[in-house]
Formats: structure tokens, sequence, C-alpha cells
């Protein structure tokens, strides 16, 4: 199944629909999908049929007003599993692959407030100069649980969409020479969407616990990024499983895959120049897509001045 939140075109407000052949069929009760999460994906799969069988309203998934698919998930973890992408930037900034980076699948913690939808505007965080986009993908919690096996974290996943971690590096940095963070550098805007993809939707594509998604990014319609979710290192069985020692994963909890290979433009700039890849500027239009799970496109706004602290 493949499920939208959109903006109803009879009033506006947020609804969720099964996409089907080109069609939202949009569903009477509920009107968030957090409230089908939390079993096995019965709930899931009950409400699909109820939407096809007598939907609220029909609307050409073309033209609807897209939001995130869950637009305030409890939690946004985002993992660094792409042993390419840290590799790149690690030799690229003098450095060297941490051991502890084999055993521990290492995330930090997002902003639930700052996401946005798939077609949204991005404003460049206040103060940065060295604005960049993530192309990741991110897995759904669906039941949730405390000190989950791999395993038992594989079967809890209610579904994948596309994820764009949004990044002031300029701020990130100076953020993390403090050894704190990630904080204000990612802190506001994180792209979900298009849509929500079940995971039998996906099983043609599956490579044991990988998924063989081809993954690619776009500026102004030049090609930029190219990768494939199969190359992760990390699991997500692994990276939720982790995620979950010590603690309770709940329904809607979104886990970021973290960056693919060549997927961002410190990457790239590190690799093949900052003139070929500079940083992104108001009117840029990024693209971010990912195999089966569609698009996420972006235009980038100014951002608003840093008012002064001292």
């Amino acid at each position: 199944m493949r499920w939208v939140t959109y903006l109803s075109p009879q009033g506006g407000g947020e609804r969720i629909g099964l996409v089907r052949d080109g069609k939202i069929h949009g569903l009477t009760q509920p009107t968030r999908l957090l409230d089908l999460l939390g079993d096995d994906g019965g709930r899931l799969s009950d409400a699909g049929r109820r939407a096809l069988a007598d939907p609220y309203q029909v609307v050409q998934y073309e033209e609807a007003r897209l939001c995130a698919p869950i637009p305030v998930p409890p939690s946004i973890r985002d993992f660094l599993a792409f042993e390419q992408h840290i590799k790149t930037i690690r030799e690229g900034q003098g450095g060297q692959m941490s051991p502890d980076w084999y055993q521990l699948p290492v995330f930090y913690f997002s902003n639930p407030a700052g996401v946005l939808g798939p077609r949204d505007e991005i404003a460049i965080s206040p103060g940065s100069d060295q604005f960049d986009y993530e192309l990741e993908v991110a897995a759904v919690v669906g039941r949730g649980g405390s000190d989950l096996s791999p395993e038992e974290a594989e079967e809890s996943i209610a579904g994948y969409m596309v994820l764009s971690d949004w990044s002031a590096r300029d701020l990130q940095y100076r953020e993390m020479a403090q050894l704190l963070g990630p904080a204000k550098g990612k802190d506001s805007a994180t792209s979900l969407g298009p849509e929500l993809v079940t995971p039998d939707e996906l099983e043609p594509w599956r490579d044991g616990t990988r998924l063989r998604l081809k993954m690619r990014a776009a500026v102004n319609g030049v090609d930029y990024s190219a990768g494939d979710l199969g190359e992760i290192y990390w699991s997500f069985g692994q990276m939720m499983a982790y995620a979950s020692r010590g603690t309770r994963l709940v329904p809607g909890d979104v886990i970021g895959s973290g960056t693919v290979g060549t997927g961002c433009i410190l990457e790239l700039a590190l690799t093949y120049g900052s003139d070929r890849y500079p940083w992104l500027k108001a009117g840029d239009e990024v693209r971010l897509e990912v195999e089966q799970l569609g698009a996420i496109v972006a235009t980038i706004r100014p951002g608003t001045a840093p008012k002064p602290l001292k």
C-alpha cells in the first residue's frame, strides 16, 4: 500500500488517503496515519480496503497538495549508516574511519517541529552560507517496543519514505567543534514523503535485510548524486534495535538512514571541488528521488537574518 497525507480540496484540512492508479482515495476516519499504526499492519490493511470501497473523496494525485506522510512524528532519529559517505568526508577532511563506526550505528535526534512536505519550499537556515541537502530513506516504526532484536525491529516497520535532512554545514561544524551536536545546523527543516510505502510493496527489491533501490539527486536539472539503498552498512532492523536499547520506540517514530554515498554537496565538493558543486542558494530547485518511493522536489528560498544574542 501507498499512503499519503494531503490537504483536502473540500475545506483544506489534512486527511490521509490510499494511492491507487494515480488517484488518492481519501479516508473518512481517522485523519492521521499515526492512528493506524501500533499493530502488525492490520489497521492499515483494513483502512486501505475501506478507502477503496467507500472513499471520503477521490483526488487526482498530481493535483493534490501533499504534506509529510506523518506531519509531526513522535521523534526523528537520523543515523550514519552508509560507509562511503562517512569515509569520503573523513578522508577529505584529513581524518580516517573510527573503528567504533563499525560497532555502533550512531544517530542524532532531529526536530519533529521542522518537518515539511515533499513539495514545500525550504528556507536557508538563518546565518548559513553553506546550505546542503542530504539524500536519505526513512523507515517508520509500526509497533515499536523496547530492547528489540534486529529481526523484531525489522518486522515492526510500517513503511518507508524519502527523507532530506537539510543541513547548514557552517553552523554544524562550529557546533560540533564544541563536542556537541549537530543541533541548529540541522534544526530548521526535514522533508519527508511523498508517500509511506508499506514493506510488501518493496519485496521484489529486497536483498536479505536490504532494499536495492536506486537513489538520485539533481539541482536545477543537473544530476548530482547517485547511489543505492542496498549499499547501506547498517540495516534498518539493526538501527532500530540499537535505538530501542534501554528505551522504547513508539509508533510513528522516524528512523533515517543517513546520507547515501555521494548524496550531499559536502561530499561532492570534497571530492570534485566547490566550483563544480557550490552550496545551495535561493532559487535553486532540488529533486531527491528514490526508486519506488517517489521524489521530494523543493525550491530553496532565502532564510531570515539571525537576531543578535549579545
